[in-house]
């Protein structure tokens, strides 16, 4: 399943049209490879490879305007655009902008990583608030629904979905760069012909390059495309191995406190909440990955505390990465209900109503408040 329409001869796992002749350019395959799986016609570019076999990155040459390129010609086709979200990074991974690549194709949105939330949460009315924060940004999906690419979870279930909403047509699943896309298609070919992981998949942003094409079995098409590259996203300012710490693989554990005024709470050296004013012991409820450091210290020493322990009691970013991280730049917000300070990527701290916090984040990644998810 190398050629889409245009008979082009693409790598299976990231859709870049296969090339010979230049290693520095998306596609590269070397020629003896090329020969050797030339009867097969499945062929991995030699970035793919790399990346499946050692988990090495190379760098793209592809812009975001090239990504949304990509995605425009959505707008001109008669489909069903399955809108996928990082549910643990909802307002980070959503694209508010989805109904100008969908045009007038109906939008169904998807909310991955759901093994990830504590046992806790009502997946109910978790899709209530899904659709909730979704008509906020303009979004007017005819379904919402929850999965969990990696498990299995309810894959089967939104299948019937999709089938349900599609009347035989072509399926366009997009978002931004590490929703899970690429994983929940390969969920889709592994339980419909056995074959696993053929589509490249990793934790690094950007891995599918172009379309790719999965036949359905009336001729039409489960289409995979390039991840939107949202920069406000805390995974863009991340490398190595600090990705794995920041990033969650495993159901979060809830870190909840009783805060004063003049308190501060920093979650590695990634980002920091500050309670300036309100009530005392105020509960407050920290949603990261549970392999981030959450240190609770006083507001008046925390620049310092910072400053002298980043890089080591405080990481990511680790020592090596320190020169190239930016600053924390805080943004400060006053209450009028129960929210969730969000750091996108990151995670979140649930707060009650009245009270003024200030909230910090790596220069460029985005921090606001919602209502509160639960």
């Amino acid at each position: 399943m190398t050629k889409n329409n245009d008979d082009v001869l693409r790598c299976v796992g990231c859709g870049a049209p296969i090339q010979t002749k230049d290693p520095n350019k998306l596609g590269y395959i070397p020629k003896s490879a090329y020969e050797k799986n030339k009867q097969s016609g499945k062929f991995y570019c030699q970035r793919c490879f790399r990346l499946r076999h050692y988990s090495q990155i190379a760098p793209v040459s592809l812009t975001s305007d090239d990504f949304l390129k990509l995605l425009n010609q959505i707008q001109n086709t008669d489909a069903l655009v399955v809108c996928m979200v990082d549910i643990f990074d909802f307002n980070g991974s959503l694209i508010p902008g989805i109904n100008r690549f969908a045009g007038n194709n109906p939008v169904m949105l998807v909310g991955n990583k759901s093994d990830l939330l504590p046992k806790s949460f009502k997946l109910s009315k978790l899709e209530d608030w899904m659709r909730q924060q979704a008509n906020l940004a303009g979004i007017r999906p005819v379904d919402v629904e929850l999965v969990s690419a990696k498990t299995d979870q309810q894959v089967d279930h939104l299948l019937e979905k999709i089938d349900q909403y599609r009347h035989g047509r072509d399926v366009y699943v997009v978002g931004v760069t590490n929703v899970g896309k690429s994983t929940l298609i390969n969920q889709i070919i592994r339980d419909n012909t056995g074959m696993r992981e053929l589509i490249t998949t990793s934790r690094f942003p950007g891995t599918t390059l172009d379309q790719i094409k999965i036949p359905l079995s009336d001729g039409h098409h489960l289409i995979d495309t390039p991840g939107i590259i949202h920069n406000t996203q805390i995974t863009h300012y991340l490398k190595g191995n600090d990705l794995k710490v920041a990033a969650p693989k495993k159901r979060i554990k809830p870190r909840e406190y009783q805060l004063n005024p003049g308190q501060t709470i920093f979650m590695g050296g990634l980002g920091r909440f500050d309670y300036l004013k309100g009530r005392d012991k105020c509960p407050v409820t920290v949603y990261v990955y549970n392999k981030l450091l959450v240190h609770r210290t006083k507001l008046s020493n925390a620049d310092e505390f910072y400053k002298r322990h980043v890089g080591e009691l405080l990481t990511p970013p680790s020592h090596k990465y320190i020169k190239d991280f930016p600053p924390l730049i805080h943004h400060q917000f006053k209450t009028t209900y129960r929210s969730d300070l969000v750091i996108a990527g990151l995670g979140w701290i649930t707060i009650p109503a009245n009270i003024v916090i200030d909230g910090w984040a790596p220069k460029g990644v985005a921090v606001m408040i919602r209502r509160a998810m639960i």
